[in-house]
C-alpha cells in the first residue's frame, strides 16, 4: 500500500514538473517574441520591399518635334507584347526622357510668310496677252494711271488684291523686256502665271498679232518712284472707313491703324481697300507694311472720302 501511495505520489510530481516546464517555455517564447519584435530585421524588410509593387507611369510614343514620327525608343512594350518594366513616375530620370525639348525656331526671310503667292527674288513662268486698258483704272481703283506700263494680274496670283501696285518685270524669249504696275485683276479663263498686259506693253515685247506669248516675270523694287499717297473711300467717316495705298514701290502686306488699345490690323478687300467696320482708328495714325517687313508710319491725315492725300515716306528698294 505505501509503495502505491508513493508512486502516486511520484506520478503527480512529474506532471507538476512538466506543466511548469511548458509554462515556463511558453513565458520565454512570448518574451521572445517581444524582444525580437523591438529589433528591426533588415533582411525582412528589404524581401518586404521587394514584394511590394511599384506605381509606373505609362511612357507613350512621342512625335519628335522634327519629324511627327513616333519615338521607338519611348514605347513601352516589348516586340513580343510582353509590357517592359517602367520608371517610376516619381524618379527623376523618368521626367526627363519623357520631357520634349523644342528645336530651334528655323530662320526664314519675313517675306516667306508676309508677300503671299508672289516671292521677292523667284522668276515665275506664264504667258503674256494684251488688252484695251483704256486710263489704266481697273480692279484696283487706282483710278487713272498717269502711264500705260500696266497689267492685269491673273485671280489666282492676284489673291485677294496682294498683288496691287506691284512692280513686275517681264521677259520675253526674244530678249526684250518690260517693267508694268498691276493695276487691274485677270479672271478666268487666265491662268496662274500669266499676265494680261496692256496693249502699249505687250507691243514692247512684240507685235500685237502674236496674240500670245511666253514669259517670265518677277517682282521689282523701282528706283524712279516718288513718295507714298493716302485714299480714304468714298463713304468714309469717323463711325466707317476704308483706306487705300497709292504709289508704294514694293506691294503691301498689312495696314493698321492706331486705336485706344494699340494698333489695329484692317482686313483687305479684293477692291484693294482695309476696312475699319466699327470706325476704330479712321482718321488716326496709319501704319503701313511691305513684303519684306519694312513699316511706315503716316500722322495727321484728316477722313476726307475720295481724295489723295500724299505722304513724305516711301519704303527703301529691294
Amino acid at each position: 500500500m505505501q509503495t502505491a501511495r508513493q508512486a502516486a505520489r511520484r506520478r503527480r510530481q512529474r506532471r507538476r514538473l512538466v506543466l511548469g516546464a511548458t509554462v515556463g517555455l511558453g513565458v520565454t517564447g512570448v518574451l521572445a517574441y517581444f524582444v525580437m519584435g523591438l529589433v528591426p530585421d533588415r533582411r525582412a524588410d528589404a524581401v518586404a520591399a521587394a514584394a511590394t509593387p511599384v506605381a509606373t507611369t505609362a511612357v507613350r510614343s512621342t512625335p519628335t518635334a522634327e519629324t511627327g514620327t513616333p519615338d521607338a525608343s519611348a514605347s513601352s512594350a516589348s516586340p513580343t507584347g510582353t509590357p517592359k518594366p517602367t520608371a517610376s513616375a516619381a524618379t527623376p530620370a523618368a521626367r526627363k526622357s519623357a520631357k520634349v525639348t523644342p528645336l530651334a525656331p528655323r530662320r526664314t526671310a519675313a517675306t516667306t510668310s508676309s508677300a503671299g503667292r508672289i516671292q521677292p527674288g523667284t522668276s515665275y513662268k506664264g504667258v503674256a496677252t494684251a488688252y484695251d486698258a483704256k486710263d489704266g483704272d481697273g480692279a484696283c481703283l487706282f483710278g487713272p494711271s498717269p502711264d500705260l506700263m500696266i497689267a492685269a494680274m491673273n485671280t489666282t496670283d492676284y489673291e485677294t488684291s496682294r498683288a496691287c501696285g506691284a512692280y513686275v518685270l517681264v521677259r520675253a524669249a526674244n530678249g526684250r523686256s518690260v517693267t508694268v504696275r498691276i493695276t487691274n485683276e485677270c479672271p478666268l479663263p487666265c491662268a496662274p502665271g500669266q499676265l494680261d498686259l496692256s496693249q502699249q506693253a505687250f507691243a514692247k515685247l512684240a507685235d500685237l498679232s502674236v496674240g500670245r506669248l511666253a514669259i517670265t516675270w518677277s517682282l521689282v523694287s523701282p528706283s524712279s518712284i516718288g513718295t507714298i499717297s493716302i485714299r480714304y473711300k468714298t463713304g468714309s467717316s469717323v463711325y466707317w472707313c476704308g483706306i487705300q495705298v497709292i504709289d508704294h514701290r514694293n506691294p503691301v502686306t498689312a495696314l493698321e491703324v492706331r486705336t485706344g488699345s494699340g494698333w489695329r490690323r484692317l482686313p483687305r478687300t479684293s477692291y484693294n481697300y482695309f476696312l475699319s467696320a466699327d470706325g476704330a482708328g479712321c482718321g488716326g495714325s496709319i501704319r503701313i507694311t511691305d513684303i519684306y517687313g519694312q513699316q511706315l508710319t503716316v500722322n495727321g491725315l484728316a477722313v476726307k472720302p475720295n481724295v489723295v492725300q500724299h505722304t513724305q515716306v516711301q519704303f527703301a528698294r529691294h
